[in-house]
């Protein structure tokens, strides 16, 4: 478990096991937030993803954050302005969004077969990396250990095991796109929700 300065400077690292612990400590707070602003849980949930998209892109930078729900609420809220703005301008965008919110129940089912079809690809993917990659992803996304811990596990260094699991969600993220999973969609599978499913 990292505490938050060793958190912030493995997502700068590109730690992506770290960003998901930090989106875990995080999302609720800032979903029941952006709720309060949006009045909307459709909405909500498209703006935390937007934001917790927004601070994995621009991770170079995170270790300058000194407060991070203060910086999280503030680009939810500016997300939910603008949003809120464009439907403003847009008659069509305001029915559409009414028309969305009047069919939530029958898209949530879409959503989950979309969702069901994206990780059978996800898996797929997984599938092509050796066994010994595989293991690495493994105890990395779904133990939640740090490339040290792999690598005293492994007994092999941490460099190796880094470069071994950057090079392995290269391969990963090629074969989505290959499959036509947008990088926004390998970003919500990669990092918010579980990686691999039996």
């Amino acid at each position: 478990m990292y505490n938050e300065t060793e958190l912030l400077s493995s997502i700068a690292a590109g730690d992506e096991a770290a960003f998901k612990q930090l989106f875990e400590r995080h999302r609720k707070k800032l979903y029941q937030y952006v709720i309060t602003v949006t009045k909307s849980r459709e909405v909500a949930e498209e703006i935390v993803i937007d934001v917790f998209l927004k601070l994995w892109t621009g991770r170079d930078l995170i270790i300058h954050i000194q407060n991070m729900d203060a910086f999280l609420y503030k680009v939810a809220y500016n997300k939910a302005m603008d949003f809120f703005k464009l439907a403003a301008k847009n008659a069509r965008l305001q029915k559409l969004v009414s028309e969305h919110m009047e069919a939530h129940q029958e898209q949530s089912a879409d959503y989950s077969l979309l969702n069901n079809e994206c990780r059978e690809i996800l898996n797929n993917a997984y599938k092509q990396l050796s066994p010994q990659r595989r293991l690495m992803i493994t105890l990395s996304r779904e133990k939640g250990m740090t490339h040290e811990e792999i690598a005293t596990e492994l007994n092999l260094s941490r460099n190796t095991v880094k470069n071994t699991i950057t090079d392995s969600l290269k391969i990963i993220k090629q074969y989505l796109l290959n499959h036509h999973i947008t990088p926004q969609a390998i970003v919500y599978l990669v990092v918010f929700s579980d990686l691999f499913s039996d």
